[in-house]
């Protein structure tokens, strides 16, 4: 797998700076953008981890928050900067409904083809689940509802409180998890799991250069796809919300993909499932926060206040998510309806 995004990021990378000088295709340099972007990720995701485990868990947990994200940052920062706040809101959307319908379901039906019932920290499923339920329920819901009877600059004001708030808890759930409370709900399994992973796979100096050059590659190219959005949406039919939802979406988090299912084939489900509920925390919590924040140096300001069908996917998907992994225990059956979720609201998008 390494092999295969190292040699997609050394073809890409050429093409992209390439095309964009020769002026392709909208549609073609769309592709070759956004497989390359998925190549880069997964130097990024390698780098970040060796970093982690390098710097030790409370710098480390702070590294991933910051970088674990980073490609979906950078996309929608541009996009953003570009006043497309359909695009933003609809990847935010698009990251959390995917991370926890099309990673989580896909792990859990990997994982359990080959084992017919796998189990995973229930402690940590729990404690993450009631984080997002107030990311989800609390943090977007509520300005969505107090929108409907508020003028413009109380929205903003409220969703900067609500943006800083937010910031706030995911730092004090970082500071739990791996300062306060650490090793205090680890298995006995988890235990042996920490103790193979815990060699870095890259020496501190070579993550360092490897982050900062993918991370420039990533900003360069993440600037020049959002220019071929509007075209690539036109030429095709597509609404800006399915490509914010669906594509966007899955090519920020596609490195992250990967390792989740491939975890979870490994019969290592603490893994693949922090992975689809970790990340979908940061997105809501650290992502999109962020973002709000940055809109106030932009010519305009985007409020924490997402479209009702977006809103409505995002909280169905958490409570699906919650009523599969509240046991503990998974089977590829459960994971089906993860899946099957993900392929309805998808397809609802698209019809947009």
């Amino acid at each position: 797998m390494n092999r295969l995004f190292f040699i997609v990021s050394i073809i890409g990378v050429p093409l992209s700076i390439v095309g964009s000088f020769l002026h392709w295709s909208d549609l073609l340099m769309f592709l070759i953008y956004c497989i390359t972007i998925i190549g880069l990720a997964s130097f990024m995701g390698r780098s970040t981890e060796s970093l982690a485990i390098i710097t030790g868990p409370s710098v480390g947990g702070l590294l991933n928050a910051t970088f674990g994200n980073a490609v979906e940052l950078i996309i929608s920062f541009f996009a953003l900067k570009q006043g497309l706040f359909a695009v933003v809101m609809a990847s935010i959307t698009g990251s959390v409904i995917g991370n926890l319908l099309l990673v989580g379901g896909l792990s859990i039906v990997v994982g359990g083809l080959k084992y017919k019932r796998q189990t995973f920290n229930v402690h940590d499923a729990r404690h993450n689940t009631g984080i997002m339920m107030f990311a989800i329920i609390v943090a977007f819901v509520f300005p969505f509802i107090f929108s409907m009877k508020m003028p413009s600059h109380n929205i903003q004001l409220l969703s900067t409180v609500i943006a800083i708030v937010m910031i706030f808890i995911y730092l004090f759930s970082l500071l739990f998890r791996l300062v306060t409370h650490r090793g205090v709900y680890v298995s006995k399994e988890e235990v042996k799991e920490d103790e193979q992973a815990e060699t870095p796979e890259w020496s501190g100096l070579k993550a360092v250069i490897v982050l900062a050059v993918t991370t420039l590659i990533v900003a360069y190219i993440s600037e020049h796809l959002v220019d071929t959005i509007k075209p690539v949406g036109e030429s095709f039919g597509w609404s800006e919300t399915f490509i914010g939802v669906i594509i966007v979406a899955i090519v920020g988090n596609a490195a992250e993909h990967a390792s989740a299912i491939l975890m979870a084939y490994k019969n290592r489900m603490n893994v693949a499932i922090e992975i689809a509920i970790g990340s979908t925390l940061q997105i809501s919590m650290f992502v999109a926060p962020i973002l709000i924040l940055v809109s106030w140096a932009l010519e305009s300001f985007m409020p924490l206040v997402f479209p009702i069908k977006e809103l409505t996917a995002m909280v169905l998907a958490t409570f699906l998510t919650m009523s599969i992994t509240t046991d503990g225990d998974t089977n590829w059956f459960e994971g089906a309806m993860l899946l099957a979720a993900y392929v309805i609201m998808g397809f609802g998008f698209y019809l947009l």
